[in-house]
């Protein structure tokens, strides 16, 4: 005969290491829905033209670079920051809101259209502008952890 489990199946998920608690997944599909639609409506707001530079997808990623960047860097000095927080901010609102697939297609789009000058200047503003972005989330990151007294 089977014995009753001693704790529910939710703490022992959550116990387990590397396992994530349902806070976690339930902040990931709720951020991942907040920055898809923040995605779609800056699309409709700011449409892109077929043969040129794709700017919103542009901007949303180097933004997007720039925030994922600065919060990683303050969550590294404060690591006792929620999970459920990082993951539901990061991964999933981010990770919703700026896409390399979204880089991808309009490449591949641009390059079936023959806009060769247009996918490779938007192929290497998308790095350079990204890769910038980056630096700069995390040198802004640093000074606000700084400011706020580190890891408090």
């Amino acid at each position: 005969m089977k014995r009753a489990a001693k704790f529910p199946a939710a703490a022992v998920a959550s116990a387990r290491p590397g396992v994530p608690g349902w806070r976690a997944w339930a902040a990931v599909a709720v951020g991942g829905l907040i920055g898809t639609e923040l995605r779609y409506g800056a699309g409709l707001v700011f449409p892109e033209t077929a043969g040129s530079i794709p700017w919103t997808t542009l901007v949303i990623n180097v933004v997007g670079s720039f925030v994922l960047a600065a919060l990683t860097t303050v969550w590294i000095a404060r690591p006792k920051t929620a999970f459920w927080l990082r993951a539901g901010l990061g991964p999933g609102l981010l990770g919703s809101f700026t896409t390399f697939s979204a880089v991808v297609f309009a490449i591949d789009q641009q390059f079936r259209g023959g806009f060769h000058a247009s996918w490779l200047a938007y192929l290497g503003l998308s790095l350079v502008l990204g890769l910038g972005a980056a630096a700069g989330g995390w040198k802004t990151g640093k000074a606000l952890a700084d400011l706020s007294g580190g890891a408090s």
